[in-house]
């Protein structure tokens, strides 16, 4: 079956996605955001990539234990060889990280005399032109300079005109391919390769083991940790939604958007989620990002940010490439900037309250934190009666959505639980009118007597994976009749086989065709939440299953096939299997401390 069997590698700067052959399909330098430099994944003839061709061998994929090297093994019965990938990274004497825009490839010989050649087809700037590749004495130097001038150098202790002209190579010892977006000041060496690789595995070891262990599902979630910590941006703590572009939510047709940026909901509940997970710093950098946002008290916050907190993400096509089998378009840049969401305060508020819980004597910020949950409050309380587009970005019609208004009442429940951790009593009694107001706004208008179910918008008969958080968000108890029969009607009406719709109705594109692989978990949560447990790992065991060979998961699943859909690999899934995890493991805080400590 044709799937998104891909790994990915990174080092919080940049990434790249290595296909089960040992093949780069889609990496761009020198960030997540700059213009790609292999792009098959999105045209399979002209996209670029760089791979191995070895007639004969058994390919076999796995990770390094608890790490991000990505291990590729070649294996024919006499001849092997393993191919180690990753984007160094390592803490430096002062404090800092090396995190260079580079990608090393680290070929160790296993046994016999492995033979093999090299694809190595780079093609700069999204492939807009054509890119040459020049042989000097220390390095391969790719140009391509009709529109744009862009350049990548690769290093190797191969035979480098071999490398070029694709032919064959005899591995007579443990050799190494360093592609870098600058050229070396000094020239690479085995003996330094190897040192990148150890260190970089340290580095990766020591920030596994802090992460929380669990006595069920723990290899999934601690993948999943490490995915999430591979789409975070370290210069400024944003976190991506995942590393790619205009991977069809459906086969063959349009719903492809370019997911390289920073949303506030995706990245807030990621923040969260790690910060469970025994990652501080993580959250603290985030929320410094997100301070960053905010120059003036009265500014609006958008619904997503470019990386390094550009506002303007203006949407473009890039016709010139096919598409991820055939579905274009391509795109870069998301018109959906510009949307109103009111959904992200409530979201934004939880985080800076789950910071202030724990930190509370030794919170960094705290008064521009102070002044963002006053401004949050005044923003919300201004418009949390309009209609918004809401969590599912629809583009045209705006609609008073059930969970963009639970989300408001949220924002002001924190809010006012801020206000008392901060001492300002008297902010906290103004605003108790303000929560209540909307909490009963919602439950008169959100509830439809004929569905007996909260449905997607108000007045709507139409049911929304999205109204499973109102318990998460603590708006409703999981044991409320109420609750349990939205949870009832959603399964009856948006589950197909265990997968979850979204929602059903049409949008601007029509009826979603596949699954939106978070809201499976959530719904697999609200399960088990309400009682129903035995159904909730049965469903949870069936779905992570569907993970690629990797445990990976993407945006979307088809319904038919169970084959990944959408971009790859995806934050927002990845957190809820660690929510659903946690939830289904039912560790306590005890727990959790033990676990740190054994």
């Amino acid at each position: 079956m044709n799937n998104l069997n891909y790994g990915i590698i990174g080092n919080c700067r940049s990434a790249a996605l290595i296909s089960d052959k040992g093949s780069i399909d889609w990496c761009c330098l020198p960030e997540f955001d700059s213009s790609s430099v292999f792009a098959k994944i999105l045209d399979d003839k002209i996209g670029g990539s760089f791979g191995f061709v070895a007639e004969g061998y058994n390919v076999s994929q796995h990770y390094l234990d608890q790490t991000a090297i990505l291990i590729t093994k070649f294996d024919n019965g006499v001849d092997a060889f393993e191919l180690i990938d990753f984007m160094p990274r390592y803490r430096k004497e002062n404090g800092g990280y090396h995190s260079p825009p580079e990608i090393i490839r680290y070929i160790r010989k296993v046994s016999g005399y492995p033979k093999f050649k090299i694809k190595y087809d780079p093609k700069l700037e999204y492939a807009l032109d054509e890119t040459h590749n020049f042989v000097k004495k220390d390095f391969v130097i790719s140009i391509t300079n009709t529109q744009k001038f862009d350049s990548l150098f690769l290093y190797s202790n191969l035979d480098k005109e071999a490398i070029v002209t694709g032919q064959e190579i005899l591995l007579e010892q443990d050799s190494f391919l360093l592609l870098g977006y600058n050229e070396k000041i000094f020239n690479p060496t085995l003996a330094k390769i190897v040192l990148e690789f150890e260190r970089t595995k340290t580095y990766w070891l020591n920030w596994s083991d802090r992460t929380t262990s669990y006595s069920k599902y723990n290899d999934f979630i601690s993948r999943s940790a490490i995915t999430l910590k591979l789409l975070s941006y370290e210069k400024t703590g944003a976190v991506l939604a995942a590393a790619t572009t205009s991977l069809p939510e459906t086969i063959g047709e349009v719903r492809n958007w370019d997911y390289r940026f920073c949303w506030i909901r995706d990245a807030s509940m990621v923040v969260n989620v790690v910060h469970e997970l025994g990652h501080h710093e993580m959250a603290q950098e985030y929320l410094k990002f997100i301070i960053n946002l905010f120059p003036d008290k009265d500014e609006k916050l958008q619904i997503m940010y470019g990386i390094n907190g550009e506002k303007m993400l203006t949407e473009e096509f890039l016709d010139h490439l096919s598409g991820y089998m055939g579905s274009k378009p391509v795109r870069i840049g998301n018109a959906a900037f510009t949307q109103r969401q009111n959904d992200i305060y409530g979201i934004l508020m939880d985080v800076i309250y789950q910071q202030l819980i724990h930190y509370s004597n030794d919170i960094e910020n705290g008064e521009e934190l102070w002044n963002i949950t006053k401004s949050i409050v005044w923003v919300v309380a201004k418009h949390w009666h309009e209609p918004d587009k809401g969590i599912w970005e629809f583009r045209t019609e705006e609609r008073h959505f059930t969970f963009s208004k639970v989300l408001c009442w949220t924002a002001v429940d924190r809010a006012i639980k801020v206000a008392e951790i901060m001492g300002k009593k008297a902010k906290a009694s103004k605003w108790y009118a303000l929560a209540n107001e909307i909490k009963e706004d919602i439950l008169l208008n959100a509830w439809n007597e004929n569905v007996q179910a909260f449905t997607q918008s108000y007045g709507s008969e139409d049911l929304d994976a999205s109204v499973l958080l109102m318990e998460n968000y603590g708006f409703i108890e999981a044991k409320d009749p109420k609750y349990v029969s939205t949870v009832k009607a959603i399964e009856r009406e948006l589950s197909n086989d265990g997968l979850l719709y979204r929602y059903k109705n049409k949008d601007d594109f029509g009826l979603p065709s596949s699954s939106f692989t978070i809201c499976t978990f959530w719904f697999i949560n609200s399960l088990y939440r309400i009682g129903e447990r035995n159904e909730a790992v049965r469903l949870f065991d069936r779905l992570l299953s569907y993970s690629n060979h990797l445990g990976l998961f993407s945006e979307d699943i088809d319904f038919t096939t169970k084959r990944l859909l959408g971009n790859f690999p995806q934050a927002y899934s990845h957190l809820a299997l660690i929510e659903t995890a946690i939830t289904i493991s039912g560790i306590t805080e005890e727990e959790a401390v033990l676990g740190k400590l054994s």
